[in-house]
Parts: structure tokens; sequence; C-alpha cells
């Protein structure tokens, strides 16, 4: 049982006067065993006592996001949230907090993630269908709403005990709000192996289609029983990604691997619509309309509760989000890696050698050539070694991969960050346009 802290105002604790637990979250919760946790939430059963209702809390610790960029996402993803009232999505009930603390009060799904059961063996395609089927109805609603998902994929889908999906973890979602006078969205976002070709273009891109593209991977893993795109080398899956590079296993019926190829065509603009998803005579199979109420399903709130959610000022689900942020490839300079820094090019794989081998002999560096674009520099003492590696990720950008391997590291810091990394800048990628907080 974690320590619960009481909120002010309405939020009273409980006393045992009152037959509730004297340790109720606001009076109104009592928390029971932990479900799971990560770097900055732990996530409880807990149980409403007024209605006896089993509910998912949500703990976050504030000191551990305060300062950072999280918080200034606070508003925009309470916005998000607030929009999507579906059955085939978690509900969250409400959002309290304390000095220290934030509770996410939300829908408790019991069947655990659809990764876990498809980790067990692929499923055959009218249960795969049924799924899918879930999943573009509560995809097209949130792209009805103006929301845009970002990070579809298995681990964000969960399963109830009826057997039905729901989408969840909406922390790299994106709004209309946010897309920019050319009409797509610039943030470089999503889990590899999921992402669509043209997020790794850095052109910008349609929400929608994206989504669109994660649902064709998620499709082809429901039914194949493993990824269409995958590689233990994250440049290698790229660059099948880009190309498209994916093969159906025989067990899959013609209608589907047509089906498929629509919806994994790397070309954006003739990649299937929802709309169009909807009308495929694969899809239509079986298929019921899912209709609803939002306010029969869900109740409404008064704007003052509304108001009150809103400011708040701490509801973060990015945070907690399993999906990797791939923006920080794309700034303006280089990102951290393990022992080393990385960083995009527009120039050629030769151009980059050919200025590093430049640099390292007025540096008296020994400099060895490794594989196709690689080189190992040495020390004169033998004092660090470190290596770098180009590798191809589309037709017009490289990523440039420097890393420490041996030796020592003030050493390495010194030829990379004072003598390499400033020569290098001028062929290190530049944003072209102005970069749009929080888009």
């Amino acid at each position: 049982m974690p320590e619960i802290e009481h909120g002010s105002g309405s939020a009273q604790p409980a006393t045992s006067s009152g037959g509730s637990p004297d340790n109720a979250l606001f009076g109104k919760y009592e928390l029971g065993r932990l479900l799971g946790c990560g770097a900055f939430a732990k996530v409880y059963h807990a149980r409403n006592i007024r209605t006896g209702q089993s509910v998912a809390v949500k703990v976050i610790n504030k000191k551990k996001i305060a300062g950072s960029s999280l918080m200034s996402n606070v508003k925009r993803e309470i916005s998000i949230m607030r929009r999507l009232r579906h059955p085939h999505i978690v509900k969250i009930f409400e959002v309290l907090a304390t000095k220290t603390k934030i509770y996410v009060v939300m829908e408790l799904v019991k069947g655990g993630e659809l990764f876990a059961k498809i980790s067990k063996g692929r499923f055959s395609e009218d249960i795969g269908r049924r799924y899918f089927q879930q999943l573009i109805s509560a995809v097209g609603y949130c792209h009805s709403r103006g929301v845009f998902h970002r990070d579809l994929k298995p681990e964000n889908l969960l399963v109830d005990e009826n057997g039905d999906l729901k989408v969840s973890d909406f922390g790299l979602s994106a709004v209309s709000d946010q897309i920019r006078h050319d009409g797509l969205l610039h943030t470089l976002c999503g889990t590899p192996a999921y992402v669509a070709p043209e997020i790794l273009t850095k052109k910008g891109y349609d929400g929608a289609k994206v989504d669109v593209w994660s649902c064709g991977v998620i499709l082809y893993v429901l039914t194949a029983g493993y990824l269409p795109f995958n590689d233990p080398n994250l440049m290698e899956m790229y660059k099948k990604i880009y190309k498209g590079d994916f093969r159906c296993p025989k067990w899959i019926s013609a209608d589907l691997k047509r089906f498929l190829c629509r919806l994994l065509d790397t070309n954006p603009e003739t990649r299937k619509t929802i709309d169009e998803i909807l009308r495929d005579p694969w899809f239509k199979k079986g298929y019921k309309e899912i209709k609803f109420h939002e306010e029969d399903d869900f109740g409404c709130k008064s704007d003052k509760e509304d108001r009150d959610v809103t400011n708040l000022n701490a509801f973060d689900l990015i945070s907690f989000s399993s999906g990797l942020d791939l923006s920080g490839l794309f700034d303006d300079s280089y990102n951290l890696v393990d022992n080393g820094e990385r960083f995009v090019s527009a120039e050629s794989p030769e151009k980059i050698i050919e200025k590093i081998e430049e640099i390292a002999k007025v540096e008296d560096v020994t400099v060895k050539r490794k594989k196709e674009w690689g080189v190992e520099l040495e020390g004169r003492r033998g004092n660090f070694v470190m290596g770098v590696e180009v590798y191809r990720l589309t037709e017009s950008l490289v990523v440039a991969e420097v890393r420490r391997r041996n030796g020592d590291a003030m050493a390495y810091n010194e030829m990379w960050r004072i003598k390499l990394r400033p020569e290098l800048r001028s062929l290190m990628y530049q944003q072209l346009e102005t970069q749009v907080a929080g888009n």
C-alpha cells in the first residue's frame, strides 16, 4: 500500500466514523495491489468506496517531473484525453492532485496487453480481423476528433474481460492544432518497428496516415506472429521500412495480403485511408458498426469540473509512454547514445568520413578504415580509441554514430567535443523550418 496524501477542500480524508477506510485516497478510493511501475509512476488497483467499482490509479511523483519539459505538455494532454470517449479507448475518470503527487483514476482493463496474447502465438484471420475492426473504430474516432495517436502498437492495446480491445497510452499523440501551415505534423516520434517511412524523411507527415501505417503493422503482427520490418541493427530496420521491404507468410490469405500491401504502402498518398479501410471486403466481413452515445457511456462534466481538471496543471501521460521519441535524432546537432553521440547529416557518407580523416591528420591521430563507411581513431599514445560509423537512413539523410571504444574518457571527450564536433558541425543536418513548440 503506497503512502497516501490527502487533498484539501472537498477532497477530505476518510474517517472511521464515515464507514470508509482511514487511508482512503481523497476519501474516494481504497488502493490495493501494485499493478505496475515505471520511472515516474506506479499503477495500483483501487476500489471506488461509494460505488464499489474497480479502477486503476496511476500515482505520479511530481518531484520527478518538476522542472522538466514534461510539465509543458500537461494542459495539451488533458485537452486530448477530454476529447476521447469511445468504447475501445481506455477511459479516464478523474485527475486528483496533492502538493507532491498526481493521481490519475482510469478504467481498469483486466485482460492485460494484447502484446502478451500475441506473444503466445499468432491469431487466426478471424480473430485478428475482430481486433483490427475495433482498433480502426477507435482510431477513426480519434481522427474525427482531431487526435492522432502516433504510437500505436500491441503494447499500447489492452484487452478487457470480455475480450474487447482498448487503446491506451496517448503520450505521444498530437492534435490538429499542431498542424503547421503546410498541413503536416513535423515532430519525429513513435516506436521504431511501427514508425511510418515518411516520418523518417523529416519532410512532415499526415498524422492520420502514419496511424494507418502503424495499424497495418499491428494487423501483420496479429496474423503473422512477427514483425514485418525487423532487424537487430536499427538503421537496417529503418532501411527496410523506408523501402517497404516485407513479405507475407504463406498462411495469410490472398485478400489479407492485398489488404496489408495497401496499408503498408510506403507512399502515404496511395495508402489506404480509414474510409477506404471501412469499405474493404476483407475488413467488412462480420463487421458491425460500433454505435454509442458519449453522454450515456461516460457522463458529462460541468464547465466548472472541466476547469478544475485543466487547472490541476499536473496530468501528464507522456512521461510514461514506452514509445521512442525520435525527435532528438533530428535536432540541429546531435543526441546521446551509449558511450557516445549520434547526429544526422544530409551529406554523403564518403564526405563525412573524408572530413574526419582530414581533421584526424591535422591532430596526428591514427585512422583505420572499418567496414564500408566506418573509421576507428586512436590517440597518439593510445590513450583513447573511438569509432565512427555512418549509415544511410534515407535517400537524402544519413546517421553517424560516434562511440568511445576504449581508453581515457577525458581524452576521448577532448578529441570529439573540442576537435572533431566543431569541425563537423557544418555537415550536421540543420532544421529548414522553425520548430513549433509542442509538435
